[in-house]
């Protein structure tokens, strides 16, 4: 079974070093080019410390656990990612790997850093889910994570654009890996709603036990307003199939470079046929149109996710992975700890590797904006070490704002991947 103790430290300290002084010194060319935003001085490499956590650790993990139901704990957000080496049928864009787009060059290493995949392993679709493996072995038995698909970026005519695609997994790995641990893991489809086939590939990816579809509109080329998309809305909502959508800018996965396409308003197209709307990331990051003015001007993304939450659509959720980065405003982390009106509408997620990129997370800023208390500064910087998994969410569950944290709730996501019906034919009869 891949993911024992002993395979936890892929990236050793000898690995550290082949990244390079040169790659290290690319960090301001990747800054300047919103690799990632307002990191300030951080961590730049995870440091992947292998072997059981420090004994110090237990009992800090175990109050950050408290008052949960590890049945209910799923994590909503989790990327598969590979290189298609071990026939998996992963793929990424050629220019991640070329030292002529250093930019794209240093992405691709972080993120592989952030998972302890290191340069010079010998599968990185193995290294991969070994790592990932491991990770959840630290948790209590019945967390799950939702494992997701990538599909490639389509035109509006329906050719599928290479050019466009940052990385892409195949629906059948995604399925395959989830299917070899179902004790830890279910997966999460991703189709492209343009591609000729997409309702044939969705009653697919239904009957094979999906729980949910992704989509990154900005990246992936998807216009939720489109007219062809109604079909596909139908199909989710008689299957009762949560659309998972990022809202607000992207920065990790620019592909065909829609902005405009990421603007959370656009998630009432998809509400309005019924069609249960996850928006990750609460939208917390980046501008968008306010299309509900006459003259429409930029607005916090964020706050057009606000508006659309109280307008109480009932199958309207947000995610809050990626929401504690240091990329996002403070006003952001408070406004979603107080908002306890909300908390029965967000849902636990990582957005894993993301957690184990150095410059990404910052604790000591959140305590200094007063969401931390500094005494569980150290803490949770050393267990982010080891497990970044456990990190992200004891730092979800520890940051307060006057006295609030997220709910318990917030971490019971179980409830909203088990709506499915068993079957395309069972979701038609529903009709």
């Amino acid at each position: 079974m891949p993911g024992r103790r002993e395979h936890r430290a892929v990236l050793t300290q000898r690995n550290v070093m082949q990244l390079g002084r040169r790659h290290l010194l690319c960090c301001g060319a990747a800054v300047a080019a919103g690799l990632f935003t307002r990191l300030g001085r951080a961590a730049i490499l995870n440091p992947c410390e292998s072997g059981a956590l420090p004994a110090e650790l237990h009992d800090f993990v175990q109050q950050s656990l408290a008052g949960l139901d590890p049945q209910q704990l799923w994590d909503s957000h989790c990327h598969l990612l590979g290189t298609g080496d071990a026939g998996s049928g992963c793929r990424i864009h050629p220019s991640l790997t070329q030292w002529w787009h250093p930019v794209e060059s240093l992405r691709r290493r972080f993120i592989l850093n952030g998972a302890c995949v290191a340069p010079d392993v010998p599968s990185v679709d193995r290294a991969y889910v070994e790592r990932l493996h491991a990770l959840a072995a630290d948790f209590p038995a019945g967390a799950r994570w939702l494992l997701f698909a990538f599909d490639a970026a389509f035109d509006a005519a329906g050719r599928e654009r290479p050019e466009w695609t940052t990385f892409y997994v195949p629906n059948d790995y995604a399925r395959e890996v989830a299917a070899a641990d179902p004790a830890r893991f279910v997966w999460v489809a991703s189709i492209h709603p343009y591609r000729a086939d997409a309702l044939a590939r969705l009653d697919a990816a239904i009957a094979a036990g999906a729980v949910a579809l992704k989509w990154l509109p900005s990246s992936m080329n998807i216009d939720l307003r489109d007219a062809r998309l109604k079909p596909f809305y139908d199909r989710l909502a008689r299957a009762r199939m949560p659309l998972i959508v990022h809202c607000g800018e992207e920065r990790a996965v620019p592909g065909a470079g829609r902005d405009e396409l990421g603007n959370p308003l656009l998630l009432r197209a998809p509400l309005a046929q019924g069609v249960t709307c996850i928006a990750a990331h609460c939208a917390s990051l980046g501008s968008a149109l306010d299309l509900d003015q006459r003259r429409p001007g930029r607005a916090d993304a964020f706050a057009l996710f606000a508006r659309l939450m109280d307008e109480r659509h009932p199958k309207l959720l947000g995610d809050v992975s990626a929401l504690f980065q240091v990329n996002r405003d403070a006003a952001v982390w408070r406004t979603v700890l107080t908002r306890v009106d909300w908390h029965p509408r967000l849902l636990h997620g990582s957005d894993y590797p993301l957690p184990g990129v150095g410059p990404l997370f910052r604790p000591a800023a959140l305590a200094h904006a007063g969401l931390l208390a500094e005494a569980e500064v150290a803490p949770l910087e050393r267990l982010r070490e080891h497990n970044p998994l456990l990190f992200d969410l004891a730092l979800q569950r520890r940051a307060r704002w006057q006295g609030q944290s997220l709910s318990p709730e917030v971490f019971a996501t179980r409830h909203h991947f088990e709506g499915l019906t068993s079957s395309p034919s069972s979701a038609k009869a529903q009709a």
